[in-house]
């Protein structure tokens, strides 16, 4: 009976303590509201765009007349449904001139933010929409990767065997990754897992493995357990996330439904091309999506937000000094100029596809330091077989 008390009053305190320590940062964080950040953009979404729209913010955050991007990234459809409802109650990173990641706290009550990204459309969530007055506006591709240790000796996996992965665990046999606690897996509801679930026709629910909240967090989950098992180690991340990381996970090839072989997103698995996603023999990639409020004329009611994607997707010149398509490449994203290939809806059918102002060549030289395009400054530099300067290079139109 002793003993018993005495358990149960320490469980209680160490449960206060968790609490207390739980709860210390949020109530010691300072509120985004009380730091007059100049010219502040709220966003919300998941964790794939955060790399991304960080040395973007960085960018601007150097500006004469600096503009602060504040993103909260608790999950693709969690952070668009938060932005549907005006009430973002998790903590905003935001970036300084210096490239530093700060963070600070919506108020008590949540915080309205300006836009949302995912990289899937607001139906390809479960239970949402998009409302009449949201618009749903392009944003640069982004890729689905399948990491494992840098160490594994595996080079390859198929989407057959990805179902009886994270579709049966150990009982699926698909060796060597049958050991469930070397699986990360990501929450129902982020676009990766979602992307992924539908790619392989497993439902979202049924995965195997462990959860883990972020990009990030799904590559510390493989780099932590490779230390025992690096060839079982398996995990699923945006493409900006993997090659960040390239020394500690690497990604693997991938073998679709009705492929004959595995391909890289890249031309191999060193290079940063991206040329099998641009060419549409990598399946695993989908355009992002950013969604703001709109008028009756589909544009963007806040003006800043209106900028903002304009400058992702090239419609509109972004500030003297900072060039967002360059920013965008050397995240690990591709801009839709550099495409060859679109996709109906967020996993469909691919065609060929030619961009209005093509930036391959720029592409390549942004990605992998050369390419074999011939450099310019007005159409007058190129030649017959590519008669067009756009960005910087000849281009065949």
């Amino acid at each position: 009976m002793i003993v018993n008390r005495v358990r149960g009053r320490s469980a209680h305190a160490l449960l206060a303590g968790a609490l207390a320590l739980t709860l210390a940062p949020s109530a010691l964080a300072v509120p985004c509201s009380e730091l007059n950040l100049p010219n502040p953009i709220y966003g919300a979404g998941g964790s794939a765009i955060t790399a991304t729209l960080g040395r973007v913010a960085t960018a601007l955050a150097g500006l004469p007349e600096p503009i602060t991007v504040l993103f909260a990234d608790p999950g693709a459809c969690i952070g668009y449904q938060a932005f549907l409802e005006s009430n973002v109650t998790t903590t905003f990173k935001y970036w300084d001139a210096a490239g530093a990641q700060l963070s600070c706290d919506p108020e008590v009550t949540g915080q309205q933010v300006d836009f949302a990204h995912m990289g899937n459309t607001a139906d390809f969530c479960p239970g949402l929409t998009l409302p009449a007055d949201v618009g749903d506006f392009t944003a640069p591709i982004q890729t689905l990767n399948l990491i494992t240790s840098v160490n594994s000796s595996e080079t390859s996996i198929s989407s057959e065997a990805l179902y009886f992965v994270y579709g049966f665990g150990a009982e699926g046999s698909a060796a060597p990754w049958t050991v469930e606690a070397n699986l990360a897996k990501r929450s129902s509801t982020s676009f990766v897992h979602l992307f992924l679930a539908d790619s392989i026709k497993l439902s979202p629910e049924k995965f195997k493995g462990v959860q883990v909240g972020t990009n990030q967090e799904s590559v510390n989950a493989v780099v932590a357990a490779a230390a025992t098992d690096p060839d079982s180690t398996l995990g699923y991340v945006s493409g900006s996330a993997a090659d960040n990381n390239r020394d500690t996970v690497k990604t693997l090839a991938y073998q679709h439904t009705g492929q004959s072989c595995g391909y890289y997103p890249d031309s191999d698995e060193t290079s940063l091309d991206k040329l099998n996603v641009r060419q549409g023999l990598y399946q695993l990639w989908t355009p992002g999506h950013f969604f703001a409020r709109v008028d009756g004329s589909g544009a963007a009611v806040n003006a800043r937000v209106a900028e903002l994607v304009g400058w992702f997707d090239g419609s509109v010149p972004p500030p003297e000094g900072v060039n967002v398509t360059s920013i965008i490449i050397e995240s690990g994203d591709i801009p839709s100029c550099a495409m060859q290939v679109t996709r109906e809806g967020v996993a469909g059918p691919i065609s060929s596809f030619a961009p209005e102002q093509p930036c391959g060549c720029f592409f390549e030289s942004e990605a992998t330091g050369a390419t074999s395009c011939a450099a310019c400054t007005a159409d007058a530099d190129c030649g017959a077989t590519s008669p067009k300067c756009r960005f910087g290079f000849c281009e065949a139109y």
